[in-house]
């Protein structure tokens, strides 16, 4: 598959995931392009890290910093909305499928007589782990850049 179509697939649907979610916390018209923007770089660098072989957490970690550190230059324009942009930039990368999974398998495991109790057990641990791993790392990405820039004068 060619990165370039993949990246801007990913991209787009990004930034259109990122300015509904701003539509949903009411941010004015003004904020909604610049959060779209936010949420194409932060798939477009996810893309780019788990495509470079990057395990889902790491990119996602990545993804969250570069979206951080981008609005966190703009502070001048966006305000203190900035944090917010950035945040509604990386909520497209909450990995829903895995939650998904992990709570059916949960739901799975109270049927009476579950085949393989253990595996099913095993399975759902393993994705609402990576569900916890992800969110750490969406929340990581975004509070380092948010601190240590917050202070422009060190």
């Amino acid at each position: 598959m060619e990165l370039l179509p993949h990246l801007a697939h990913q991209a787009l649907f990004g930034a259109l995931a990122a300015a509904g979610f701003g539509v949903l916390f009411n941010f004015g018209l003004r904020a909604l392009p610049w959060c779209a923007a936010a949420g194409a770089l932060a798939l477009a660098v996810r893309t780019l890290g788990q495509d470079m072989a990057w395990s889902l957490e790491g990119a996602t970690f990545a993804a969250a910093m570069v979206t951080s550190c981008a609005v966190s230059f703009l502070h001048r324009r966006l305000g203190p909305a900035c944090n917010a942009v950035a945040l509604a930039g990386c909520i497209p990368m909450v990995p829903g499928a895995f939650l998904g999974q992990a709570l059916l398998g949960l739901f799975a495991l109270t049927v009476p007589n579950a085949p393989e109790p253990s595996a099913l057990l095993t399975d759902a641990a393993i994705s609402m782990i990576r569900v916890i791993f992800t969110l750490g790392a969406i929340g990581a990405g975004l509070a380092i850049p948010a601190q240590l820039l917050k202070n422009q004068d060190f």
